[in-house]
């Protein structure tokens, strides 16, 4: 289980509104975004923790219903996309566990937590979130898979993505599948990113359609092949406080045939790296956060990014 620091949020300073707070030391490991709204997300809470060391009972803990906390120990090949079931926590044991073959299909649920575990070549997605609510991404490690490493998509809302790393990779974060599909996105697919670092990864990061607003802050870029953020067909994204190095192409408007959204981008820090492309206007987000400074970032992401660093 991943300890929080001792500097963490006070409740009521989520709930202040949009307020951002400039922290003269890291930013802290509790839950911070859009998974903080709609009730908050606690995924398994306080239900005893159950270990699990093979696929078979790993897929019977994960979609069983009830509240529960899943442990796991150790390396799992998945045969197939597993389902998670609602008021889950899934994590890792240590900085080792692993989960590969396949990955995790969290769909039609809500309250869902997974931290602390390594996604290693997967052959579809790693974490594919669809039509689910309050879902907390943490402390994670992405590697070498086929697809997508962390996908959110058809009408999902209130979501954080936070203190991950993803590296050896293509098609990191997809916000919405598809031009065609605002009869369930719109209002929808709000999704904070942050403390992420994105190592040496090719795009996606993220690709963002409908969801309005999106806030990607204190995210690290480093040596981003194709590009950063893509805002297009009706997104509005917030990019805020990022450290943005060795990547020629931070954030735009509109990607392939997608038209583009609007991007608004303000203290970000960029070492050999281009400016990137904004405009248009987004909503403001409703809670409070605290803020590295963005030139600090890199030092901060690298130290606590990834599976086993909470």
């Amino acid at each position: 289980m991943i300890p929080k620091r001792a500097a963490l949020i006070s409740a009521a300073a989520l709930v202040l509104g949009a307020v951002s707070v400039p922290q003269a030391a890291a930013a802290p490991f509790g839950l911070v975004g859009w998974a903080t709204q709609g009730g908050g997300t606690t995924g398994g809470g306080s239900a005893t923790p159950v270990t699990v060391t093979t696929a078979s009972a790993f897929v019977a803990a994960a979609k069983a219903s009830g509240a529960a906390v899943i442990r796991v120990s150790g390396t799992i090949s998945l045969p197939s996309m597993t389902k998670v079931a609602s008021n889950k926590t899934i994590e890792g044991v240590g900085s080792s566990s692993t989960i590969t073959g396949q990955g995790l299909n969290i769909a039609n649920a809500s309250n869902v937590i997974v931290r602390n575990l390594n996604f290693r070549s997967w052959g579809d997605d790693a974490v594919n979130v669809q039509y689910s609510t309050r879902v907390w991404i943490d402390h994670n490690t992405f590697s070498n898979g086929y697809d997508g490493a962390l996908d959110v998509k058809r009408a999902s809302d209130y979501v954080t993505v936070s203190w991950n790393k993803f590296t050896s990779h293509n098609k990191t974060m997809l916000l919405g599948h598809s031009d065609g599909n605002g009869s369930e996105d719109r209002g929808k697919l709000r999704v904070t990113y942050h403390h992420n670092w994105f190592d040496g990864t090719q795009q996606r990061h993220p690709r963002v359609r409908f969801g309005n607003p999106v806030h990607v802050y204190n995210n690290y870029y480093g040596g981003v092949t194709d590009y950063g953020v893509a805002s297009t067909v009706e997104g509005g994204v917030l990019v805020e406080g990022n450290y943005f190095e060795n990547t020629q192409d931070p954030f735009h408007r509109g990607e392939g045939s997608s038209p583009g959204g609007s991007l608004v981008a303000r203290n970000n820090h960029f070492v050999n790296s281009g400016t990137g492309d904004q405009g248009g206007s987004v909503k403001s987000v409703p809670y409070s956060y605290p803020l590295d400074s963005a030139s600090s970032v890199k030092s901060v992401v690298t130290a606590g990014a990834g599976a086993g660093r909470g």
